[in-house]
């Protein structure tokens, strides 16, 4: 049974930081592209960043130099490292795992509530 956990959201003040984590388990995790997308209220689901088995990183326009994606395939964990977080980063976050030729896993998500 595949499970994607997600930790690490909350409430914070902008400017502030937050690092989520998303636990797998269920998959072989070196071998999956890992990503964070986010969905606010009444909007569609956005990638916010990716991380291929390699290690090369792809990000949305909207976090690029304040966010950072990363992977500790020991740990079968992708970290999403925020920084400078505005308010407009306002979302549930939900980890993704991703294999060519195999359906997408999805995590619960976590919320991330950042205040003005």
């Amino acid at each position: 049974q595949v499970q994607l956990v997600e930790s690490g959201g909350g409430l914070v003040q902008a400017g502030g930081s937050l690092r989520l984590s998303c636990a797998a388990s269920g998959i072989i995790f070196s071998t999956n592209a890992m990503g964070w997308y986010r969905q606010a209220p009444g909007k569609q689901r956005e990638l916010v960043a990716t991380i291929t088995s390699g290690g090369s990183t792809t990000y949305a326009d909207s976090v690029k130099g304040r966010f950072t994606i990363s992977r500790d395939n020991l740990k079968n964990t992708v970290y999403l490292q925020m920084n400078s977080l505005k308010p407009e980063d306002t979302s549930v976050y939900y980890c993704n795992a991703h294999k060519t030729n195999r359906m997408d896993y999805w995590g619960k998500g976590t919320l991330v509530t950042v205040s003005s």
